[in-house]
């Protein structure tokens, strides 16, 4: 069977029935019923709606590149769109060329996609990734020290600060104030959009879901306790008699320890790297990005975009929930 593209809906979900479960090659401006031979790579289009644009502007990277391309499958998930296509190659600069056309949709272009269909691991970072905020600037704000910090906090995500020293400055900063203010922030606390339907979506599916935060314990564990995660992992501030004394105590968790939380996780519930992802915004979470099956960049830093293996600038979390269900 052959689809001419000239002729195929402009929406994308309007594909759904024409496709039924038939994989297609592309070749030279229309889809041919078949299938790779050996394919090297995958790419995901994702966005609320998919059009025939975002896909032909991605066929003719691949064709300038001789990439052969294969697509797979269609699907809706948590209310978006998502087109997986497998690859006869892959290589960064091909990822870099399809990401830099991406105008109004979001991808995933990697060599390898973690199976939906077998046992599983996320593990997040928490501020500005599974929350919206940076809780220490929060703190900070309330305790009459917020722009003071909230400049350190930024160097540091930009990877201009060692996390461990910009922590323990931030930290010094409270010195004195009152701790009752880690309350207040947990009661104004916005979750990011999607967590709880990524969270809800892989504990269906029989995955694990932990944090692991350069932030701090209170916060970490209020989210796991509410959204019933499986651990978090997270930095311990001292308070004496009500207040913060100023000091973090035990080992601070940075870039390293985020990447071995993953793989001693990943070891703890027998689960393959190649079925973990990781889900952070920040220079301090490239390890663990790098680390992972699959590194997933959110909303990220420039410097995060430009090493990540996959950035999600549209969309929010349940586009990672996406990602684990399209293979």
């Amino acid at each position: 069977m052959t689809l001419l593209m000239d002729v195929l809906p402009e929406q994308l979900g309007k594909w759904a029935d024409t496709l039924a479960g038939q994989s297609y090659v592309w070749q030279a401006g229309k889809l041919v019923a078949g299938q790779l031979e050996a394919p090297k790579g995958h790419l995901v289009l994702l966005a609320e709606q998919l059009t025939k644009s975002a896909l032909s502007q991605s066929l003719q990277v691949l064709d300038a590149a001789d990439v052969s391309v294969e697509i797979t499958s269609l699907k809706r998930v948590a209310e978006r769109e998502l087109l997986h296509l497998r690859l006869s190659a892959w290589s960064p600069e091909l990822k870099t060329h399809l990401q830099e056309i991406a105008s109004s949709w979001d991808i995933a272009c990697v060599p390898a996609l973690p199976k939906g269909t077998q046992s599983g691991l996320v593990l997040m970072d928490m501020d500005s990734t599974a929350i919206q905020i940076e809780c220490i600037d929060q703190i900070a704000l309330l305790a009459g020290v917020g722009e003071e910090v909230a400049a350190v906090t930024r160097a540091a995500m930009e990877g201009a600060l060692p996390f461990a020293e910009s922590l323990r400055r931030r930290v010094k900063a409270l010195a004195g104030a009152d701790a009752g203010i880690i309350e207040q922030v947990i009661a104004n606390m916005p979750l990011m959009p999607g967590l709880i339907t990524l969270v809800e979506g892989l504990k269906a599916m029989g995955w694990k879901v932990a944090l692991a935060s350069g932030g701090f314990t209170p916060f970490t564990g209020y989210l796991r306790e509410t959204l019933g995660l499986d651990a978090d992992f997270a930095n311990t501030l001292e308070i004496k008699d009500g207040r913060f004394t100023g000091e973090v105590l035990g080992d601070i968790v940075d870039a390293e320890a985020k990447a071995r939380i993953l793989c001693e996780l990943a070891e703890r519930y027998h689960i393959p790297l190649s079925q973990t992802v990781a889900v952070g915004d920040g220079a301090n979470d490239l390890v663990m990005l790098a680390q992972a099956g699959l590194g997933v960049a959110l909303h990220a830093k420039p410097l995060v975009q430009a090493q990540a293996p996959v950035c999600i600038n549209l969309l929010s979390l349940e586009a990672v929930l996406g990602l684990v269900q399209t293979a």
